[in-house]
């Protein structure tokens, strides 16, 4: 398991993660609709300020399967999609977008960013901040979330078959004591 978020203030969250370079490839995976699709959700980015739609499938994460919970089974039986808007792209370092989509109430939108540095001898520092997070309950659901996707996305930049989405997931709400 991945190295634990670390709280930056009530409204702001931020995990690094260090992955297998070049740069361009962990670039990919963030905007490239399949690749990113292959960790956290698919959908294209269109232009700087202009609205895209993200679209979860967890089980699809993996060739390996494993049960949703309950509260996510139907979720996870039909797919989960949210429309945000690109709000940066600077090729290969920064993406920022919205969080939250078009499905929850203004105030609860938040900005998602991810910045990438290569570190020479062939690994790239991810960082990724979500910020402007509205309460308690919603950073406690992404922290978890977040994890489990990263940790996915280290077993796909480092050529390797991921566990069940579902059971890294579990064990990313154990170690963030929920």
């Amino acid at each position: 398991m991945g190295d634990l978020a670390r709280k930056i203030d009530d409204h702001t969250i931020q995990f690094v993660r260090v992955l297998p370079g070049p740069i361009e490839k962990i670039w990919d995976y963030l905007v490239d609709s399949e690749k990113r699709g292959q960790w956290f959700a698919k959908g294209p980015f269109g232009k700087v300020g202009e609205p895209f739609e993200l679209r979860w499938k967890h089980s699809e994460l993996s060739p390996n399967t494993a049960p949703p919970p309950d509260s996510m089974a139907e979720m996870d039986k039909t797919g989960h999609s949210a429309v945000n808007t690109l709000l940066k792209m600077e090729p290969p370092h920064l993406l920022a977008f919205t969080f939250g989509g078009s499905k929850m109430s203004p105030d609860k939108i938040s900005e998602v960013e991810f910045r990438l540095e290569d570190m020479g001898d062939n690994k790239v520092r991810l960082t990724l901040t979500h910020s402007k997070i509205p309460d308690e309950s919603y950073r406690t659901g992404v922290t978890g979330g977040w994890h489990s996707h990263l940790d996915v996305l280290q077993y796909r930049a480092e050529g390797k078959t991921p566990p069940a989405f579902w059971n890294v997931w579990r064990e990313a709400q154990n170690a963030y004591g929920k």
